[in-house]
């Protein structure tokens, strides 16, 4: 059998993996997406659920930008809920639990269906080079497939050893082989390589849980979605429960500690900050009496369950020891033990903007790979990598979003200036234009650039266009109503809220914090013309957003335009930092080992100080 010449390659169907293969092939590259394993893609390894604080808003621009994750997490979900909602609209984040067999097997449909793109089950084992730059793969069958670009989305599978107590042994995840070559290949390339850690807890069975001793955790009432496209909403849902440690369950587990992996110096490398595993939480923090265990269902027939909060690499008797010392899991099953995984990854600083490679042209990565952890950071870096992968070698322009453009920007320009030394996680915190990033927006922020590349559809455009028609159409009216003092007071009054003395429009009293839209439904003229224009909810949110916090959103665009200034000062390739004497010794080494594009990419570079950067913009003549 011989495998014909590809235009690109991508290796591993994870949900990086995924996203690159889908967008690459509905740009017009011919694609080969090989895996070990073709009944895996897209596969939850660790918890059923997309979405979350700041990773929610990535898959709405995942979306928007014309990717699928979106699609198929709606067309899976089994529960839904809008976190946050408490605060204000910058950090509402969506969140879904999904059927994770359903999930994966939607995926595969998906990709199914484009005809640019051909799969094929097998191990890479080494890439094929020439003069610097990557021109196919060898794989573990013995065969030799010749491409253009090459997208490396190994996942936890390079290298991977597999952690449970005082036993280890290789696998990239629970009962698959690791993938090995490709590290060895790229370190005789000169690529700097190192090791994470991530972990899982383990997988029960439902039936054996007592979930009357349990708090029950329902999903919305009015369930939304993450597509902004033609996707079924939730008719029915399944909750969650949850449960607490408690200082029996700790004593349990710390007397395991000298087994620990974790703890006796058998893992080396860092795991996640911000997922720690149940020994390292009561490790850290002993002071706290209980911590939250959720029993999540893996999908809607299934009696698997994911123990949330309960992340471990403890041996498996005192897992179990541990487990059945919650309150609702005395009688607890286990499918399947926790465990931590170690792989390898490459530090990201190694990366153009692009996420192609800067020592193998047309060599990228994305995912794991590059230091991050989460099923969405990975599907955002996938469709960025298989957009200018594509772009790359139509010899067209690349596609490049900015920090006050995308969630997706942040975390690709994080990556690539700051580099990262445990697995990198997106939080609100992390963009500095949040208000303008917000998830009910990616349509309107994205939507017109993947219309523009060809992978977000006309019908996508056409519906965007009518959403903002009708805003601004109702946003229009309500400043131009005037309210009057005898028909508002009433609602002021019940809010709490000072009365007003004389008439004002109806815009001057929404943008109280404690008035929402629904109040001045309560004015005639507002309500009359609302149930004549029948707008819908996602068209009246963005209403009250737009009206009642202009003011930060019109200052975050001040802010947007002096950062513009710099992120458009070019740097140009080959730049010789070593003439310049007037920056520190500790600048210079940075600008030379990580290769900025922009002046805006060296601004945050840590150890580049602002006098650093004016120096630079004096030799580049500005």
């Amino acid at each position: 059998m011989i495998l014909k010449d590809y235009d690109i390659i991508v290796v591993g169907a994870g949900h990086a993996g995924s996203e690159a293969a889908a967008a690459a092939a509905n740009l017009g590259s011919k694609t080969l997406l090989i895996t070990m394993n073709l009944q895996n893609i897209a596969q939850m390894s660790c918890n059923p659920a997309m979405g979350g604080i700041a990773k929610g808003q990535i898959v709405r621009e995942i979306d928007a930008l014309g990717g699928l994750s979106g699609i198929v997490t709606d067309k899976t979900m089994i529960q839904f809920k809008m976190l946050n909602l408490s605060k204000g609209p910058a950090m509402w984040s969506p969140r879904a639990q999904s059927d994770r067999m359903e999930f994966s097997k939607e995926w595969r449909l998906q990709l199914e269906q484009i005809s640019n793109l051909d799969f094929f089950q097998d191990m890479v084992i080494s890439l094929i080079t020439e003069n610097n730059k990557i021109i196919g793969v060898k794989t573990f069958m013995g065969f030799t497939v010749y491409s253009k670009a090459v997208i490396l989305t190994n996942g936890t599978f390079l290298n991977g050893q597999i952690h449970i107590g005082d036993k280890q042994f290789g696998g990239g995840r629970m009962g698959e082989v690791p993938a090995f070559g490709i590290t060895e290949d790229l370190i005789k390339s000169g690529f700097e390589a190192g090791r994470m850690k991530t972990g899982t807890p383990p997988r029960v069975d439902g039936r054996s849980l007592d979930f009357s001793k349990m708090q029950e955790q329902k999903g919305d009432e009015n369930p939304q979605k993450f597509s902004f496209a033609n996707t079924p909403l939730l008719t029915s849902q399944r909750s969650c429960h949850i449960s607490y440690t408690n200082a029996a369950v700790h004593e349990a587990l710390r007397e395991g500690f000298d087994r620990s992996p974790l703890f006796n110096g058998t893992i080396k490398s860092t795991g996640p900050r911000y997922c720690p595993s149940i020994e390292d939480k009561i490790n850290r923090f002993a002071e706290r009496e209980r911590h939250q265990i959720f029993a999540e269902p893996e999908g809607w027939k299934t009696v698997e369950y994911y123990v949330n909060g309960f992340s471990t690499s403890l041996p498996d008797d005192v897992q179990f020891k541990a487990l059945r010392l919650i309150s609702g899991f005395e009688k607890v099953k286990i499918l399947r033990p926790g465990y931590a995984i170690e792989y390898d990854y490459f530090p990201p600083t190694q990366l153009k903007s692009t996420l192609e490679t800067k020592i193998i042209e047309n060599l990228y990565f994305a995912g794991q790979i590059n230091g991050t952890t989460g099923y969405e950071e990975a599907a955002g870096q996938g469709l960025m990598a298989g957009i200018n992968a594509a772009l790359k070698i139509q010899e067209k322009e690349p596609f490049i979003l900015k920090r006050n453009q995308a969630y997706i920007g942040v975390l690709i320009d994080d990556l690539i200036t700051k580099g990262t030394e445990e697995p990198y996680r997106m939080f609100t915190s992390r963009a500095e234009y949040r208000m303008s990033l917000r998830q009910d927006n990616a349509d309107e922020r994205l939507t017109p650039l993947g219309y523009s590349l060809g992978l977000a559809s006309e019908e996508r455009m056409k519906n965007l266009e009518e959403k903002l028609k009708k805003t601004q159409e109702c946003i229009n009216f309500i400043k131009a109503t005037s309210v009057k003092k005898e028909e508002i007071n009433p609602v002021l009054e019940e809010k709490k809220s000072a009365i007003i003395t004389q008439s004002v429009k109806a815009d001057s009293i929404l943008v109280r914090p404690n008035i929402s839209l629904k109040d001045l439904e309560k004015i005639s003229a507002i309500k009359i013309f609302l149930e004549e224009k029948k707008y819908s909810d996602t068209v009246l949110e963005q209403v009250e957003i737009k009206i009642k916090y202009k003011g930060y959103i019109d200052k975050e665009l001040e802010n947007v335009e002096k950062l513009n200034r710099l992120e458009n000062i070019k740097i140009p390739a080959g730049f010789d930092y070593s003439k310049m004497n007037s920056i520190s010794t500790e600048a210079k080494q940075k600008l030379i080992k990580f290769k900025p594009e922009t002046i805006g990419q060296a601004s945050r570079i840590s150890g580049v100080s602002p006098s650093d950067i004016n120096v630079l913009l004096i030799y580049l003549g500005r």
